[in-house]
């Protein structure tokens, strides 16, 4: 409870919040006496647990052996936030569920205009990608998307983004951050550096993790606040078969029961960052929970006013080269000697095979995958919306460089195309950069595509001034 933390704040000061009679976390006090109507936000919430025998995605399960939903650890959800100002609108959903297909998202996206009329390039869809529920993308052996079930999270999502619209009510907007420590780690080496080091001079030489929580929380007069927050973490605490969002999950589940807040979760720059110190965090939540949780709620309790306004949304296409030379001498290699192709960047020699008989007569007609990148503006504050498993060095490269005060750079949205590492990745032939393009059906992309996705970013952010 928040008497037992150094840094709360007074239980006297309360916050009145729908369907709440007290708020144990007093929020920081707005600028203003009321709520301003030129800014309006709303939320939508709908219920996506998984039923019995859905299967699971995030980990090699060859075929036979696939994970399949036995359990509920905790119910999954979808959330979306309509924000609304005299000059534009935008929607924002949160979906838990390890990663979304562009043409899941185009299809959600579509769905939402027809029933809001929101802009379908002002909608973004972003998956919290938590390993404790199915991939709504090809992966090979990695879980096969559940047909059914996307067509349910489709209408459930368009269902969260209409309450969102009817929910909007004048708001406005507060930031706060504060450092989590021991909530993640950089699982690709012990020797990672921290943002607090992320000066001018620093690049993708080092390996780095970003401790950062922002939470954004909008205020609204006779409704209850809105709580949305920002870190960068995988959801991989379990491995089991039982479905649920993971920490994300845990750490909601506390600050509903103890504070009265609801909070939705973006997933942020994670591609070389799991969950918790580093130690023993496999199999268990609790080391990763008791670092975040406090680390949200005094974010919560530093947030201060921001200008909120103006609300802008900008997009843009960019294309992720790939390294058609090495697709095609992964292609050689396994012709030639197959028995070689059992492990390492290969996984085993029955994942080998069926990445080599769906790609041996395949026609690349294209040299580079397009994506879409997008951004938007509240005022001071910026989101990037990317599709990749941003290497950490990247976001903190387009935070460190945007123009705003604040921004925070969103991963898994509108789709997804895996890592996008850094160019030691390649040279050391790491997972991120080798074996996730032959597990999404992808040749491998240049050694430094993540560097060019992150200038576009920073561009795009440029548009947006």
């Amino acid at each position: 409870m928040s008497r037992d933390i150094p840094w709360a704040i007074s239980r006297r000061r309360f916050l009145a919040i729908g369907g709440v009679s007290a708020c144990t976390l007093a929020l920081p006090q707005s600028s203003r006496g009321e709520a301003d109507a030129s800014l309006q936000a709303g939320e939508g919430v709908a219920d996506i647990t998984p039923p019995l025998g859905t299967e699971l995605g995030g980990f090699h399960r060859p075929p036979g052996q696939e994970r399949r939903v036995r359990g509920i650890r905790q119910p999954t959800s979808v959330r979306a936030l309509a924000l609304r100002s005299a000059e534009a609108q935008a929607l924002v959903c949160s979906v838990e569920v390890a990663a979304v297909s562009e043409a899941f998202a185009d299809r959600v996206r579509k769905r939402i205009s027809e029933v809001t009329g929101v802009p379908v390039d002002h909608i973004r869809v972003a998956a919290t990608h938590t390993h404790s529920m199915p991939n709504f993308c090809f992966t090979r052996q990695w879980g096969t998307p559940p047909e059914d079930f996307m067509r349910t999270v489709e209408e459930r999502t368009a269902e969260a983004a209409r309450r969102a619209v009817e929910d909007l009510a004048p708001a406005e907007l507060l930031l706060g951050t504060s450092i989590a420590v021991g909530g993640s780690h950089n699982r690709t080496t012990k020797n990672f550096k921290t943002e607090d080091q992320f000066d001018a001079a620093a690049t993708d030489g080092d390996r780095w993790l970003d401790r950062t929580i922002h939470v954004l929380l909008f205020p609204r007069k006779g409704k209850r606040t809105l709580c949305w927050y920002h870190f960068s973490a995988h959801a991989v605490c379990y491995a089991d078969e039982l479905a649920g969002p993971d920490w994300p999950g845990e750490v909601a589940a506390r600050l509903r029961e103890e504070e009265g807040l609801d909070p939705a979760f973006l997933q942020g720059h994670c591609g070389d960052v799991n969950p918790g110190d580093g130690s023993d965090w496999r199999g268990e939540i609790q080391q990763t929970v008791i670092a975040i949780y406090p680390a949200l709620k005094k974010a919560i309790a530093s947030a201060v006013p921001v200008q909120y306004l103006p609300l802008r949304t900008v997009r843009t296409d960019f294309r992720l080269p790939y390294d058609m030379a090495l697709f095609q001498n992964w292609l050689k290699t396994y012709r030639e000697s197959p028995d070689q192709c059992k492990s390492g960047q290969w996984v085993d020699a029955g994942f080998a095979e069926d990445w080599y008989r769906g790609n041996a007569d395949r026609d690349w007609p294209q040299e580079a995958l397009p994506i879409t990148l997008s951004a938007l503006r509240l005022g001071d504050v910026a989101l990037v919306f990317h599709p990749a498993e941003l290497y950490t060095c990247y976001g903190l490269t387009i935070r460190r460089d945007s123009d705003f005060a604040h921004t925070l750079v969103v991963g898994y949205s509108d789709g997804f195309v895996g890592y996008l590492p850094d160019p030691k990745a390649y040279q050391a032939g790491e997972y991120a950069a080798l074996t996730v393009p032959k597990i999404l059906d992808y040749p491998p992309f240049q050694p430094e595509a993540g560097q060019g996705m992150t200038a576009a970013a920073i561009s795009l952010l440029q548009q947006l001034r």
